[in-house]
């Protein structure tokens, strides 16, 4: 298979090794850069002006309302079939579960007599939520944002999802929605739906924090407008999809490449990466990938994702965890004969997946874990989302006179280490009037 970049680790200098490990999206990263800051300026700009252009042009729809109404909820019931409903809610219930038990508790603790510190959480008031559905609608990813930020308690939800080529929003996606109580939903994808969301526009609420994955393009718009001061923060880097399988001599071929190709449908800017210590593993799923991209309905999407993925040969399992660890996926498969007592060697990854029988696909939809996910080498540093990520976390302190006069000669001598008298004199005077 000419499209599958074959490499052995050990016959790599430096430099080979680190372009091995990089992302197609940071190959065209300036170029992404630059298309999107003109987006985000013309949006702040002209506002829905703009958005209408840009629906126009990306979309290919002329539209003059980018709100759903509310019979175009109603109508989602009729068009949504009977299974896919079912399996929707089958999964909100899982996916509730698993967050609802992850919740953050509040906290109370005495450090000192007199002295109670505590620790509240608050909703994010507004918050902006990025359903794709460029190259396939996700009511998944409807679920995964919808379902922490109902149980966060976020006052105002706001979704935007891309136009179908008539003009309305994908049912199923609506459904989702509609069945994790949001009711405001825009037809917009792309970095002008991040720019609408982040800036406001006549249409578009402006929003407080924003939400969910999308292309190179829409993650550049994420990170730019988290950085001005009229912008929005966001969750984390969740651009095209990645995953990296670890495998052993012992896995099956025909598995292994079902979940590589499972990522690489996602979009041609995708990755996958397979480390195996077993030449013949390479080779079966080699053929595997052959033989399964020939009934694949994206394959074209998938030969595109391949030609910049790597199988790489490494002499032990030891150093597959250490060039994981450096890659820090958004999905790691542990495609292994006793995967658990090698998950402490996991030290950066969004998610992972355990054994033969824990295909990624599961964690897409329904197993109950998130599925919006650090992507680009984030992993190293940043969580998956959680109802935490809809919430704030403030710190309260109530003190009284016993407390002070306690802890007060420490915080002035620590203030007056520091040079700073005021912070000192603020102390002082009251440990005086006691």
């Amino acid at each position: 298979m000419q499209s599958w970049n074959r490499l052995d680790w050990a016959q790599l200098d430096e430099a080979a090794r680190r372009a091995a490990l990089r992302r197609p999206a940071q190959v065209v990263a300036a170029q992404t850069c630059a298309a999107v800051t003109a987006i985000l300026d013309d949006v702040r700009a002209m506002g829905d002006i703009t958005l209408r252009e840009l629906s126009q042009r990306f979309d290919g729809v002329a539209l003059t309302r980018f709100e759903v109404l509310t019979e175009e909820f109603d109508a989602t019931e009729a068009v949504v079939p009977l299974a896919v409903r079912t399996a929707i809610a089958d999964a909100a219930q899982r996916i509730e579960r698993y967050h609802r038990a992850g919740m953050v508790q509040p906290y109370a603790v005495d450090t000192a007599d007199g002295v109670r510190c505590e620790r509240i959480l608050r909703p994010i008031g507004r918050v902006g939520l990025y359903v794709p559905a460029g190259s396939a609608p996700l009511p998944s990813t409807a679920l995964m944002l919808g379902v922490p930020a109902r149980l966060a308690g976020c006052r105002e939800v706001v979704l935007c999802t891309p136009p179908r080529a008539d003009g309305s929003a994908d049912p199923a996606v609506l459904y989702a929605a509609r069945l994790c109580g949001i009711t405001r939903v825009f037809k917009l994808g792309g970095a002008q739906a991040i720019a609408a969301m982040a800036y406001g526009t006549d249409s578009v609420p402006k929003c407080d924090k924003l939400f969910g994955p999308g292309n190179a393009f829409v993650t550049e718009a994420k990170r730019q407008v988290s950085t001005q001061a009229d912008g929005a923060a966001i969750d984390m880097p969740a651009g095209p999809s990645e995953v990296l399988v670890i495998a052993d001599a012992g896995a099956d071929p025909a598995f292994v490449a079902a979940d590589l190709l499972s990522q690489a449908e996602h979009g041609p800017d995708s990755q996958v990466l397979l480390l195996s210590n077993d030449d013949a593993l390479l080779d079966a799923v080699e053929r595997e990938l052959a033989v399964q991209l020939d009934v694949l309905p994206r394959a074209g999407i998938a030969r595109q994702a391949l030609a910049s993925s790597r199988a790489i040969k490494v002499g032990t399992l030891d150093e597959a965890f250490a060039i994981s660890n450096t890659y820090a996926p958004e999905h790691l498969i542990l495609a292994l004969r006793t995967p658990r007592g090698w998950l402490d060697k996991v030290e950066a990854a969004g998610s992972v997946f355990l054994g033969d029988w824990a295909p990624e696909a599961l964690g897409d939809y329904c197993s109950g874990t998130n599925h919006v996910l650090p992507t680009g080498g984030a992993a190293r540093a940043i969580s998956g989302l959680s109802v935490a990520s809809f919430q704030n976390a403030i710190s309260v302190q109530a003190v009284d006179r016993v407390g002070i006069e306690s802890i007060g000669p420490t915080a002035v001598a620590m203030a007056r280490a520091e040079g700073l008298e005021a912070h000192a004199r603020a102390v002082t005077m009251r440990l005086e009037a006691i």
